[in-house]
């Protein structure tokens, strides 16, 4: 798989990223190291324990990498959540909707990315 390809895959956004960060030798370090960011991790533990404020912030973690990286469907779904968390001192059920769009479009996300990293 090229990076074109995961890019395609993950409905992100190849030449906005191109255009930001120049080289393809660094847009795949920073994808790999994106796997390795806990943001998400801490935002599935965070819900669960429904602390609504450590949620936002790693909602928005996930938000501002997916921005830097042109993850496009990601940034969307984390946009949405961070905007549904933001400010929120009661669990309400307009989280879970949002959450389930992060979780599929993180998964796709991190699958292609996995797949790359094998090439």
């Amino acid at each position: 798989m090229t990076l074109q390809e995961c890019y395609a895959a993950m409905g992100a956004n190849y030449n906005d990223v191109l255009g930001r960060l120049r080289k393809e030798e660094r847009i795949r370090k920073f994808l790999l190291m994106a796997l390795e960011d806990s943001s998400y991790d801490l935002l599935c533990s965070s819900l669960k324990e429904r602390n609504l404020s450590e949620a936002f912030r790693a909602a928005h973690t996930i938000k501002g990498v997916s921005s830097n990286l042109s993850l496009t469907e990601l940034y969307q779904a984390s946009s949405e959540l961070s905007d549904v968390l933001r400010n929120r001192e009661d669990y309400g059920e307009d989280i879970e909707p949002a959450f389930e769009r992060v979780k599929q479009a993180y998964a796709k996300t991190a699958e292609c990315i996995r797949a790359l990293a094998q090439e």
